[in-house]
């Protein structure tokens, strides 16, 4: 054997040791070490709303405890985040319950690109309540009222939308009678300050933080959806519940009857059901911590958070529920 062909042969063996030998290694830096996930984004909403201000509290939770790479990511509410999830953006997410169910259908905002499957519930958390802001100088006392007027109907891809278009259509209102304002809750806000609307959706746990910043300056009014009509829009729409914004929430001396759904922690699908396990216990384990964050979160329970959601447990979940004598 010449000794060209002995150096090479001699090359060749160590390239494939080297292959060899990093194929058995974690890439650095790598997502996945013993197949569960390191790095986890958690997609929230906008940042004056319980959702981002939850979401931050268990991401420090899960970094802490669970040692992951946990990070928020501030989106424009529930339906962006089911898309966030299909794609792999986002491994967890805060999700009402009526943009779930629309999305495991194929419904409303989510016609074109058709059922889907690629997510599953952790936990079912606190409701939100539907809000309707206006100033108490522009006089609008019933949803009716809403025809014609400048209206903040929430943020393109929101959960705040999808509710608000329910909620109209069941008063026989549609866009075409009013003028709608793809709004946050903070533009909304805003807006209502300086007098560019007339109203505003914001949908959300209470209270909402950006409601209560114009309280400061402004009298403010929630708009009441009357009973009647709360029965109505939970018969058409069953996720809906009848619900009422406490006296004193904001400047509303008796309670506001309103319409709630519940908030959903949702995970991905093809998430390890051992990681999901311990993603389940870590949140309930830490709840005092969530609590602390924001006092939405104080109606989350335990005992509860496991049933009559609209979206299937994640196997690992469920054996959480399970253990825990909560199925």
């Amino acid at each position: 054997m010449s000794k060209i062909s002995s150096w090479i042969r001699i090359i060749v063996l160590i390239l494939v040791a080297i292959t060899v030998g990093c194929s058995k290694l974690p890439e650095k830096g790598s997502n996945n070490v013993d197949g569960e996930q390191k790095f986890l984004t958690i997609a929230t909403g906008g940042v004056s709303g319980p959702y981002y201000t939850i979401g931050g509290a268990l991401a420090k939770v899960y970094k802490e405890k669970l040692g992951y790479n946990a990070t928020v990511q501030s989106t424009d509410g529930s339906v962006e985040n089911v898309n966030l999830l299909k794609k792999h953006k986002a491994d967890l997410a805060f999700v009402m319950s009526d943009a779930a169910s629309f999305a495991l259908k194929g419904q409303e905002n989510f016609k074109i690109s058709g059922p889907t499957q690629k997510f599953k519930a952790v936990a079912g958390l606190y409701f939100n309540y539907v809000q309707i802001v206006t100033l108490k100088e522009n006089q609008i006392n019933s949803v009716y009222d809403l025809k014609g007027k400048r209206v903040g109907v929430g943020a393109p891809n929101s959960g705040v939308e999808v509710n608000a278009r329910m909620i109209l259509g069941e008063h026989g209102i549609t866009y075409n009678e009013l003028k709608p304002e793809y709004l946050s809750y903070n533009e909304a806000i805003e807006q209502l300050k300086n007098k560019t609307i007339d109203a505003a959706f914001v949908t959300s746990g209470l209270p909402n933080n950006a409601v209560l910043e114009l309280q400061r300056l402004k009298e403010v009014m929630i708009v009441p959806i009357q009973p009647a009509d709360v029965d109505q829009l939970i018969k058409r729409f069953p996720f809906f519940e009848k619900a009422e914004i406490p006296t004193a929430v904001y400047q509303n001396v008796s309670p506001v009857p309103t319409v709630a759904i519940r908030n959903i922690l949702l995970v991905r699908s093809d998430l390890k059901d051992d990681q999901v396990y311990k993603i389940t216990k870590t949140f309930f384990e830490s709840l005092d911590v969530v609590q602390k964050a924001h006092q939405a979160a104080n109606q989350i329970n335990r005992k509860e958070a496991g049933k009559g959601l609209v979206v299937p447990l994640h196997p690992g979940a469920k054996k959480y529920y399970k253990e825990n004598g909560d199925q």
